[in-house]
């Protein structure tokens, strides 16, 4: 009897523990994406799980995050886009404009937060800045191609030319490159563009670089690129060539300078915005943010090692000097 009572217990309770299970309500779950490996966005998306929990969803408590990335292979993340979709996320989270693209083309109903390095309209994402529509929303990073490819030129005889390294399956190559022709006729600087969408293209990219007799080298905006920033930074100090980059994670890495958006910033700004669309806002009903902080990081260990003397002017605008 004794047993049998026991083993009629033990059913009771196990019932009551799965009715309680069924009744606790399911965390809404936060879906990154990235065309590029997750691990070169770590840094960043503490920045953003931060700001999320400041607007009161707490990972594991309060909130789940699922992140996928695709690393570098861009063909990969509409996979990973309907993946998220599939798990019926609440929001998804673009770090670029490829894989907001991706998120969109999954789902037209999925709110989703991006971080555009381009014209988010010109690439399809929303109606207009102010008024986005449909279901997404998010930040507008200035790239400020122009403005590193100026501090190239400062870096590079005048008789030579500045190479322009780029992932030719990224979305945001085609609009880089013509800015850069503009750039070019404006100035008068020749530029010449070299590209890569794989490990043994950067390796080749540099052996082009030195037969064109570049004098400096500024690395786009791009996932793949920015996930391969230490074989980048390690082959631009190896052939002595100084290099301008988007971000300070470059820089940290061993590039050169870095100039461009404050990344965690923009980060933290999209961990807000994805706070506002968990409690109830619509997309279409908050406006597409322009990033307002940039920075300007120089590594003057880099400096030395390859042979440069930067100009005071320079190092005194510097955000950052790492030594």
């Amino acid at each position: 009897m004794r047993r049998r009572e026991f083993l009629s217990g033990a059913a009771a309770a196990l019932c009551v523990m799965q009715r309680v299970a069924h009744a606790q309500p399911r965390l809404p779950i936060v879906g990154i994406l990235t065309s590029g490996p997750l691990d070169a966005y770590e840094t960043l998306l503490i920045a953003f799980r931060q700001s999320l929990s400041d607007a009161g969803y707490v990972e594991g408590r309060s909130v789940a995050i699922e992140a996928r990335g695709a690393e570098g292979h861009f063909d990969r993340t509409n996979q990973l886009a309907q993946e998220l979709v599939r798990r019926q996320v609440a929001v998804i989270v673009a770090t670029g404009n490829g894989s907001a693209r991706a998120a969109q083309a999954a789902s037209a109903t999925t709110p989703l937060v991006f971080l555009s390095q381009g014209d988010p309209v010109q690439f399809g994402l929303v109606a207009s800045l102010s008024r986005p529509g449909g279901n997404a929303t998010g930040l507008l990073a200035s790239d400020l191609l122009a403005k590193r490819l100026d501090l190239a030129r400062k870096l590079a005889p005048a008789s030579r030319p500045i190479a322009l390294l780029i992932n030719p399956k990224a979305t945001e190559a085609e609009p880089q490159v013509k800015e850069a022709e503009e750039t070019a006729r404006r100035s008068g600087h020749p530029i010449v563009t070299l590209k890569a969408s794989d490990p043994d293209e950067i390796h080749l990219a540099f052996e082009h670089l030195k037969a064109q007799g570049a004098g400096t080298l500024v690395v786009s905006t791009d996932a793949f690129l920015f996930g391969q920033r230490d074989r980048i930074t390690a082959l631009a100090i190896r052939h002595g060539v100084p290099a301008i980059y988007d971000r300070r994670e470059f820089a940290i890495a061993g590039g050169l300078v870095s100039y461009g958006t404050h990344y965690a910033d923009a980060y933290r700004r999209m961990g807000s915005y994805t706070g506002k669309i968990l409690k109830g806002a619509k997309p279409a009903d908050l406006p597409v943010e322009q990033t307002a902080r940039f920075e300007l990081v120089i590594n003057l260990k880099t400096a030395k090692i390859i042979g440069i003397d930067l100009a005071p002017t320079v190092l005194a605008l510097a955000d950052e000097v790492i030594e």
